[in-house]
């Protein structure tokens, strides 16, 4: 029997040597600078993710790149190592009220989160990483760009605020990163964006990274990128495989009952729900409260410090349930979600990916749920023609366990929102003044004065045990001129003053005004 021939033996070594490269990509192996992978490998990150092993080489180099990649891919480190290792390469003080490189970011969540990981990532660099959006008082932002920044995460409305004060000028900036540039287009942030570009110099060097990629992305993308490379590990808007993704038929007014009744079923540890506006996202989180399923909302009504109050709570496990809107869904990074629901379909096909990516990352496994009334049906067509896949389906209309238990939780009383979390340390809240969970005064706690008015202004008694003297009451004549008590009778050989007049004539005295 004749054995390999040389050129079967020369083929198969070359893959075996390709196989080997394959599996020995490490960061270390690109060449990263050291004080980053002193902090990766406290982190526990040893082996890059394929959008990292892709565009984190080009990137070091200084090209332009576009990377399409799914929600929970690693995008965030794929652009942070690289920015970090290139400023660490070129260590230049950034002037003040200037940044070397800016990032950003569509919704405040997500900047957060992007701040976070170059604060990790560069922890042993000395960086300066400064955090803008909405929400919050200027004056911490501005000091912080006082001292001139080498990292801006911003959003794009609170950046241009600032341009526009001049308390940041961005012609000295180096590199731009537009993250989710797909969710900026959904959002209506072009033309910011635009603006925001105008004031960078014509050198720098771009970076746009999406989960999907739109035609309108793609023109953006070739008007503002140059020569650059393209880096896609998934196909556009295909979802993630590890994701079990189920639909449930069902009457729009029996969704919040089947979401009720799914929570008995205590696979669902930490869930994300969507919903399409801020009110359905209060109502369906205070109609789980009233269920008996701990949970809160989440959305761009929201103050900041509630906002973060609520997902640090998720996060730790105080919540069971989080219900966002689609604005949020890009910046919820939380580990551990078990299941997304959908309990109204999106309209756009593309936001369905961006929702169920917020499970199943980190390479486990997760689950995926979309509620669908009679009205939702041709939604549901288009994200099974956008993501190229039928989803499996279940029947749950004209269902009569979900409408006596509708009924039941209906009777109980729901409220309009749900309350928030407990701070550290305090109450949850009962839904009081400004949403603080305890009174601004804890000494007036229950004070209720009998003839009303408010505890602090009530006149109290003396130290010596007499009571105050009770002032004289007013008496009121509706006829006269004015409303105060009668005057007290002149005492007897007082004479009566004439009262002192401004003259018409142009302050020069009585006598002139008399001649």
């Amino acid at each position: 029997m004749r054995g390999p021939t040389a050129s079967c033996r020369a083929r198969f070594r070359i893959r075996r040597y390709a196989k080997d490269i394959a599996v020995s990509i490490t960061f270390d192996s690109m060449g990263l600078n050291k004080a980053l992978l002193q902090a990766l490998a406290s982190t526990g990150y040893v082996k890059p993710t394929p959008i990292q092993e892709k565009a984190i080489p080009d990137v070091m180099l200084g090209k332009d790149l576009l990377g399409i990649a799914q929600t929970g891919t690693g995008k965030t480190a794929a652009f942070a190592l690289p920015i970090l290792h290139r400023l660490a390469e070129n260590r230049t003080p950034p002037a003040p009220r200037t940044t070397r490189a800016l990032i950003l970011s569509p919704t405040r969540e997500l900047a957060t989160q992007i701040g976070d990981s170059f604060k990790a990532y560069g922890a042993h660099l000395g960086f300066r990483v400064a955090v803008i959006f909405g929400g919050v008082k200027y004056g911490a932002q501005e000091r912080a760009l006082q001292q001139g920044l080498d990292i801006l995460v911003a959003a794009p409305g609170r950046l241009l605020d600032h341009i526009q004060q001049k308390t940041l000028d961005l012609s000295s900036t180096e590199i731009f990163v537009l993250d989710e540039a797909d969710q900026m287009l959904d959002l209506g942030f072009i033309k910011p964006i635009r603006q925001i570009v105008s004031r960078m110099p014509a050198r720098r060097q771009n970076l746009f990274f999406s989960a999907t990629m739109p035609t309108e992305i793609g023109k953006l993308a070739g008007e503002l990128l140059k020569d650059p490379v393209k880096v896609q590990v998934t196909p556009q808007s295909t979802t993630v495989q590890r994701i079990a993704q189920s639909v449930v038929y069902i009457e729009q007014g029996k969704k919040r009952a089947l979401l009720t009744e799914m929570f008995s079923d205590p696979e669902y540890k930490r869930c994300l729900v969507f919903t399409k506006t801020k009110h359905g996202a209060d109502k369906v989180a205070a109609y789980l409260e009233t269920g008996g399923v701990e949970a809160g909302a989440i959305h761009g009504n929201k103050s900041q410090p509630q906002r973060e109050r609520t997902l640090e709570a998720f996060k730790k496990g105080k919540l069971r349930v989080l219900v966002a809107t689609d604005i949020a869904a890009r910046g919820i990074d939380v580990d551990g979600v078990s299941h997304v629901v959908n309990f109204e379909l999106p309209h756009v096909p593309e936001s369905y990916v961006h929702r169920i990516g917020r499970t199943a990352r980190a390479g486990k496994d997760g689950t995926a749920v979309s509620f669908v009334a009679g009205d939702e049906m041709k939604l549901l067509r288009d994200i099974e023609k956008v993501t190229r896949q039928k989803i499996p389906a279940a029947d749950r209309r004209n269902d009569k366990q979900l409408a006596a238990l509708d009924a039941s939780i209906m009777a109980a009383g729901v409220a309009k929102k749900a309350t928030l979390p407990e701070r550290e340390g305090g109450e949850r809240n009962e839904g009081g003044r400004g949403g603080r969970g305890r009174s601004r005064n804890p000494h007036r706690d229950g004070v209720r004065p009998e003839g009303g008015g408010q505890p602090h202004r009530q006149r109290r008694n003396r130290p010596g045990g007499e009571a105050a003297a009770a002032r004289p009451e007013k008496t009121y004549n509706p006829m006269a001129g004015e409303k105060t008590a009668p005057r007290e009778p002149r005492p007897e050989g007082e004479m009566k003053r004439r009262p002192r007049r401004r003259p018409s004539n142009g302050g020069k005295g009585y006598g002139a005004a008399k001649g």
